[in-house]
């Protein structure tokens, strides 16, 4: 097949470092991801190749290009899914990702969706009084969550925020802990309190919280109330029961949201009971105000490590639960 080489210019030594990463960082990935031999001379970079790998990586650095001048801190993470998302066809949508800022954090840092998936969450959050995020580790379920309750308290739509997870009905436990109620469950919400302070700083979250605009109560303690006014996020509800999450969401009053989220592949539960959550994002199917919004390895922010690793895990979860479904079957035969 016939190569082509294409010269890209950068304006100046410091958007080619941007753009091309610490020592050629980015460059490396991009090499790897369109099987193109790619030189950075300066200002500018040399890329070599076929034709329509050489037109995707000019798409993939202008997309690149674009979220550095508008503020962005280039991440491998931006680079891969930017790859990806062109090699698709879908580089209108990854265009218009990177428009909208949901906020901008204690630190300056503007918050916004890195991944179609997370888009679609955080509209769906907008649209319902009802969402249950589901995915695996790392796809910012709770973050986006604390990120969509502060701005919502910012903006006077609810006038406090509730947090619970249901690892602290094991009650025998935490009884041993020291210190009063917030103080025993604190382990459990750490996640939560992370993202508040990431969101308002030290200072802000410490005020906040001295101002009761933040509630943390565990999930048992949620029985009878009827939550008004608040943006409740329920972490961790794979380890619901059924009966705990019927009880949780049946707490919706006026003005309230809530956000639920839960990975399904990290249940904790006693074997032999069904996790709450999987049962909810069953039942309430179609429920209008109701959402159920699903995120992939694909939409993983971390380390590009742990997308492989959620994906393998999966990979090897489907095949033993078709050799499990397999045996069953031959036992059945035989009986």
């Amino acid at each position: 097949m016939a190569e082509t080489t294409d010269i890209i210019e950068f304006k100046d030594q410091q958007e080619a470092y941007a753009i091309l990463g610490d020592r050629d960082a980015f460059l490396q990935i991009m090499q790897e991801d369109f099987s193109c031999r790619m030189v950075s001379r300066g200002n500018s970079i040399a890329v070599t190749g076929a034709e329509v790998d050489v037109a995707a990586v000019r798409t993939l650095i202008g997309e690149l290009l674009f979220c550095h001048r508008q503020g962005m801190r280039l991440t491998t993470h931006e680079v891969h899914y930017g790859a990806r998302m062109v090699r698709t066809g879908r580089t209108e949508e990854l265009h218009d990702l990177h428009f909208e800022v949901l906020l901008v954090t204690a630190k300056g840092r503007e918050v916004r969706a890195k991944t179609v998936g997370q888009r679609d969450y955080l509209a769906a959050i907008r649209r319902n009084a009802v969402t249950l995020g589901v995915g695996p580790a790392g796809t910012g379920k709770t973050y986006l969550a604390v990120v969509m309750a502060v701005a919502a308290l910012r903006n006077r739509e609810v006038s406090r925020i509730i947090l619970t997870r249901p690892a602290v009905e094991a009650g025998e436990h935490l009884g041993f802990l020291p210190g009063d109620l917030t103080e025993k469950i604190n382990p459990y919400l750490r996640p939560l309190y992370d993202a508040l302070q990431d969101i308002l700083g030290t200072e802000g979250y410490q005020k906040m919280m001295s101002r009761q605009l933040i509630e943390v109560a565990p999930l048992a303690y949620m029985r009878g109330r009827t939550l008004e006014d608040a943006f409740v996020i329920l972490d961790e509800a794979q380890n619901t029961t059924g009966a705990q999450m019927k009880m949780f969401l049946t707490r919706l009053g006026f003005g309230s949201r809530m956000v639920v989220t839960g990975d399904l592949e990290q249940v904790d539960l006693p074997r032999g009971t069904v996790s709450g959550l999987r049962q909810a994002c069953q039942i309430l199917r179609g429920v209008k105000g109701v959402s159920v919004v699903r995120l992939e390895p694909v939409d993983i922010i971390r380390h590009e490590v742990v997308t492989r690793i959620v994906e393998a895990y999966g990979v090897w979860e489907k095949r033993r639960e078709k050799h499990d479904g397999d045996h069953d079957r031959k036992r059945a035969g035989k009986s």
